[in-house]
């Protein structure tokens, strides 16, 4: 059992951005342009979407993803995949895939993948970048990761760390990523575990793998990918796709009939209904 799949987890109430996940950008739900992405990864055995939501569920169906309807009960994403890991046995490797970041990287996917296979000690497996403007480090919105000699995180924080004691050493701030590869018993264990002191603290999930000693990997890459949190920040997307010329390869590919879309992949999987 080697395979690999990606959960996207997606939920309709946001107190800052209600329907998030079909909020059309350059004429495409939100949640399609991750899908989208997601399938071109090529380590990925299955692409999932996880939701608590007929709404999401059927719009996905239409589509063409496969979805797992889940409980609405669950308190965070990883919560919601977890219950999917569960009935999905025969995959080792669960790739966490943030349903808000359109322009997620298919070959960080495939790299996520290729780390856990590789390192069996690896328990979770994540992605971080340099900021652009390390001005930026001061936001606490913006979650930083400082890692080890080896690339194993050693804190996750919403302060700028490190703290520059030495104002002439360079400083370089690694803003986290959203994306998590876990290993398949890694992630059962984790929903497991009560929210640890550090993780309340900091209000930051992760920090519970550090404070139960999982070993945490991250990927050091050199760009990020832009996450969409309020309707602000899908105009401010929009606009650059539109800029760059993606806008119009993007609608070409999501108007494709099923089987242009299936040769432009080498073969994706036909329609399945939603799973219970």
């Amino acid at each position: 059992m080697n395979k690999a799949v990606g959960i996207i987890p997606a939920r309709w109430s946001s107190s800052r951005f209600p329907g998030k996940p079909l909020h059309l950008i350059a004429g495409i739900p939100l949640l399609r342009h991750v899908w989208e992405h997601c399938r071109r990864a090529e380590k990925l055995d299955s692409v999932i979407i996880a939701t608590d939501d007929m709404r999401i569920a059927d719009a996905a169906f239409e589509w063409g993803a496969e979805v797992a309807l889940t409980s609405p009960h669950h308190q965070s994403g990883t919560d919601r995949i977890a219950e999917v890991a569960r009935k999905t046995k025969q995959f080792a490797s669960i790739i966490n895939i943030q349903g808000d970041e359109p322009l997620v990287d298919p070959a960080l996917i495939d790299k996520l993948v290729e780390r856990l296979r590789s390192d069996r000690k690896i328990g979770i497996v994540t992605a971080a970048h340099p900021f652009e403007n390390a001005a930026e480090a001061s936001l606490p919105h913006q979650v930083k990761v400082i890692v080890d000699l080896r690339g194993n995180a050693l804190y996750f924080s919403r302060y700028a760390i490190p703290f520059p004691r030495d104002r002439s050493a360079p400083i370089r701030y690694l803003r986290h990523q959203g994306i998590y590869g876990f290993r398949r018993q890694t992630l059962l264990q984790f929903v497991k575990w009560k929210p640890t002191p550090l993780e309340r603290a900091e209000s930051l999930e992760q920090l519970r793998a550090l404070e139960n000693g999982v070993k945490v990997h991250v990927l050091v890459t050199k760009h990020g990918s832009p996450g969409v949190d309020t309707p602000q920040d899908a105009i401010a997307l929009e606009q650059n796709l539109a800029r760059a010329g993606i806008v119009a390869a993007s609608l070409r590919e999501a108007s494709a009939s099923p089987i242009e879309r299936r040769l432009q992949t080498f073969g994706s999987k036909a329609k399945r209904r939603p799973s219970r």
